[in-house]
């Protein structure tokens, strides 16, 4: 990235307010400090999302021969509703909805989301169509050259998103992946860091004592530029968008806090009926 130097006077006052965000990690000094608050303040607000919530769910049978697994209740409320109402939290209301089985019922409880604050547009994945890059690829057309958020429908996480946005920009990498640590994580996505790169990641890999305990919770930030990572046999963004990012360094990795169940997992479910504090 082309930088040139710059000699700028501030009044104590302002220096004083400058230095409350060097932290020495994600901001490491004045000149840092300058530069993220300039990214910031001119950066395009991400005002875009979408939700994968077409999969057929096949492990929370026979809850999903009758719902989508978006709508699986927890405290008498969908996932989707929380999922949505931490979306508009956040001011993020222009939400993308890739939807397949079952999407009539997912339809009628949310319509175009005015209810609920947001607006939202269907992306009908189609009976045949698997993969969870698949949707991307239909939302494209109303990205722009706007970053967005991918996140996962059976996904209830109480992540930030104003600060993983923050962190986003900060890292000005193309694609920031949201991340948690769990005691058991053979099922899902293993990740390495390195500061704050990514620089290893491994799928659903076979249970070992090796194995890092951060992984993917299916919630990233993307560039509009990510799309030259996808070529025609793209089908899954872990097995084939992810690892060229991780190859190229070009993911960051995103602590997330707060809260994070997978409801796709008959067991983490149970976890979340007794847990969730949404």
């Amino acid at each position: 990235m082309d930088r040139q130097r710059l000699t700028i006077t501030l009044k104590k006052d302002i220096l004083e307010k400058l230095d409350e965000h060097i932290d020495g990690a994600r901001i490491r000094n004045r000149s840092h400090a300058i530069e993220y608050l300039l990214s910031k303040h001119f950066a395009p607000k991400i005002k875009k999302a979408i939700i994968l919530a077409g999969g057929q769910g096949l492990k929370m049978r026979p809850f999903t021969y009758e719902m989508p697994k978006a709508m699986i209740p927890i405290n008498n409320r969908p996932v989707l509703e929380y999922i949505i109402e931490n979306f508009r939290r956040h001011d993020i209301r222009e939400l993308y909805l890739s939807v397949g089985h079952l999407s009539e019922k997912i339809k009628q409880s949310f319509g175009d989301g005015a209810k609920f604050g947001v607006k939202i547009t269907y992306l009908n994945q189609g009976k045949n169509e698997a993969g969870t890059a698949i949707p991307l690829l239909q939302f494209k057309k109303y990205v722009g050259q706007e970053p967005f958020i991918v996140y996962y429908g059976d996904v209830l996480a109480a992540i930030d998103f104003s600060d993983m946005i923050d962190f986003h920009l900060t890292n000005g990498l193309p694609a920031t992946m949201a991340l948690t640590s769990i005691k058991n994580p053979s099922n899902w996505g293993v990740v390495r860091l390195q500061g704050n790169k990514v620089y290893s990641f491994l799928e659903k890999p076979n249970s070992r004592k090796d194995l890092s305990h951060l992984i993917n919770t299916g919630i990233y930030i993307f560039e509009a530029d990510i799309f030259k990572y996808f070529d025609k046999n793209t089908k899954r963004l872990e097995k084939d968008i992810i690892p060229r990012l991780v190859q190229k360094n070009n993911l960051s990795g995103y602590m997330s806090a707060g809260q994070w169940f997978d409801v796709g997992n008959p067991e983490i479910y149970k976890q979340a009926i007794a847990n969730w504090q949404g």
